[in-house]
């Protein structure tokens, strides 16, 4: 329905200047979809916004709007509705050629970008020796769907792990192991993560109590920048066990990742530091280079400066992100650098994004964009966590998410009397456990914080992954009790939309183009998710009112072919969300 707007919106400016003269070919016709179906599917409300320009009624514009308006191949006659709101009511029988037309397209009518670019959606990104939590589940999904949105569209995507694999945790962490369990630090495998977690936990409690602890992990972290031989070794030890029980749950989420952690970044910070001086950029303040940057204040409304480099000549996250940025741009030669991290982070991507600016590291044709997202909360509204009040590892999560989902499973096939095979019942339960986590999460718009309950994700009503997955199977159902195979209704069958629950259908489905079109732009996938939803809908109600399999020909074959395109828009749209389908549940 894009590209029904666009031709719209033309047709209405040739006929504003047929009407007013060449200088209105440019002027916004404002054309929108209506608010209510009896108004038609579009208004055009320019006669409103040139009435004062004009010297003329509103209601008198459009009526010469009107005039020199030919939609004839497109709309049935335009109609004037109050002070002068232009309505258009699509054509059935344009809509059924739309439908004829994109029937047999592997994408729906979704075309790809006229121009693609490089894109880098930077997302997940655990810190090596920790456990996967709730908190890495946001960025991790909402950072697979926009990839896989910008990748269908036609950019070339690069999908960054930005791991924190480097730093003063790494030397705190082999000082302690050296001492209390060495082998660690020389044997693959000698540790799980859970073991090492604890490890972690316990260097940090002795680091914080302990001076010379403390000495002796800042040597260790000179030896690892050093690249000491066993030292490296060690760490190397350390984030392999990570990536290991990283790659677990993306295994679990479908989740593909190219990891390039801190540690690659680490050659190039002197530099960093460098050009900014270079650039009259850096000042010291009590030994520490900074930045000093517009608009952020400490609490005594002093200028705010973001430290580049500590004035023990460590360098910080912030250097590191600005050693990725400028690698992203002169390096992958990206044009849009997509960071897709938790609200809290806001001000430091300003900081940084306004040096790497006044820098002139940025060129004009390079968008650099924050993508937040707001919390995860338990029941009682507060940050999600254990009974216990620990954060809640991602992997029990999704293992309680599955279990809940085989649980519900068994007491409907129990109450229904059906036999399935142990592979049916565990598919089915992983793929609606995990669906229901990811469409709990990505349904929500993302600057938003959510209440998390497996409860409602898994509910088979409202708008969750079960309800979506039930409306696709629904319609492999039909194709199963008719045993008709939808891929071979033959091109010549034709569209033929009678019922009022038909149009409706078929102009939801129309829409797909202008929603992902949209969510490219303003990385919002819930937007997606609402479509998928509207249209889950309005297929079951058009199910409820137009017999399939029972009606006759010529409508028959029609029907099912809007079943077929259905069922094709709901699989795009979960696939494009990170969503596997199920032909039976």
């Amino acid at each position: 329905m894009k590209a029904t707007q666009e031709q719209l919106k033309i047709k209405l400016q040739q006929a504003l200047a047929a009407a007013f003269g060449s200088d209105y070919t440019q002027v916004d016709p404002i054309l929108v979809p209506a608010s209510n179906p009896k108004f038609g599917d579009f208004q055009a409300n320019v006669a409103l916004s040139l009435s004062k320009k004009l010297g003329m009624q509103p209601r008198a514009i459009a009526t010469a709007i009107v005039e020199k308006l030919d939609v004839s191949d497109i709309c049935e006659p335009p109609e004037i509705a109050g002070p002068g709101f232009i309505n258009l009511k699509l054509q059935t029988s344009y809509l059924e050629a739309q439908l004829n037309a994109i029937k047999t397209d592997p994408r729906l009518g979704v075309p790809k970008v006229q121009n693609p670019q490089k894109e880098i959606v930077d997302f997940s990104s655990p810190n090596i020796a920790k456990e996967m939590h709730v908190g890495h589940l946001r960025s991790t999904i909402i950072g697979d769907c926009i990839a896989r949105i910008l990748e269908f569209r036609g950019h070339e995507v690069l999908r960054l792990n930005h791991v924190g694999d480097w730093g003063t945790q790494f030397g705190m962490l082999i000082a302690y192991l050296r001492e209390v369990y060495p082998e660690a630090l020389t044997t693959a495998n000698a540790l799980d993560i859970g073991d090492l977690v604890s490890f972690y936990r316990q260097a940090k409690q002795r680091f914080d109590a302990d001076e010379n602890f403390q000495e002796t992990a800042r040597q260790e972290v000179v030896r690892l920048q050093a690249g000491a031989e066993d030292t490296l070794h060690a760490w190397k030890l350390l984030c392999e066990q990570s990536r290991k029980e990283f790659q677990v749950i993306y295994d679990l989420l479908d989740i593909k990742l190219i990891e390039r952690g801190e540690s690659f970044y680490n050659p190039l910070l002197p530099k960093v530091v460098a050009d900014l001086e270079t650039a009259g950029l850096v000042e010291e303040n009590q030994g520490a280079k900074c930045v000093f940057l517009e608009g952020f204040t400490n609490r005594e409304g002093e200028p705010l400066p973001l430290i580049v480099q500590k004035s023990d000549g460590g360098y910080n996250y912030a250097t590191t992100d600005l050693a990725a940025l400028r690698y992203r741009i002169e390096e992958d030669q990206a044009k849009r650098i997509i960071y897709v991290t938790d609200a809290g982070q806001a001000n430091h991507f300003a900081q940084f994004f306004q040096v790497a600016k006044k820098a002139d590291w940025i060129a004009n044709d390079v968008e650099i964009v924050h993508v937040p997202f707001g919390l995860v909360l338990g029941d009682d509204g507060k940050k999600f966590k254990t009974r216990s009040g620990d954060t809640v590892r991602l992997k029990d999560l999704l293992d309680e998410a599955i279990s809940r989902s085989r649980t519900d499973l068994e007491a409907r096939l129990k109450e229904e009397s059906r036999e399935e095979t142990e592979q049916f019942i565990k598919n089915v339960a992983d793929v609606v456990g995990i669906s229901a986590v990811k469409y709990a999460d990505l349904s929500q718009n993302r600057t938003s914080n959510y209440v998390f309950s497996y409860d409602k994700m898994l509910s088979l009503k409202g708008n969750t992954a079960p309800y979506m997955l039930y409306a696709y199977v629904r319609t492999q159902g039909i194709s199963r009790e008719g045993n008709i195979d939808f891929a071979n209704l033959g091109t010549d069958a034709k569209i033929i939309l009678k019922e009022d629950t038909e149009l409706t259908l078929a102009k939801h489905i129309l829409q797909l183009d202008e929603i992902i079109a949209e969510v490219e732009q303003d990385l919002l996938p819930n937007r997606l998710c609402e479509y998928l939803y509207n249209l889950s809908e309005k297929f079951n109600k058009f199910y409820d009112k137009c017999p399939v399999l029972k009606s006759e020909e010529p409508i028959k074959t029609s029907r099912l072919m809007l079943c077929y395109l259905t069922a094709r828009t709901l699989k795009l749209g979960l696939d494009l969300l990170g969503i596997k389908v199920l032909e039976r549940m």
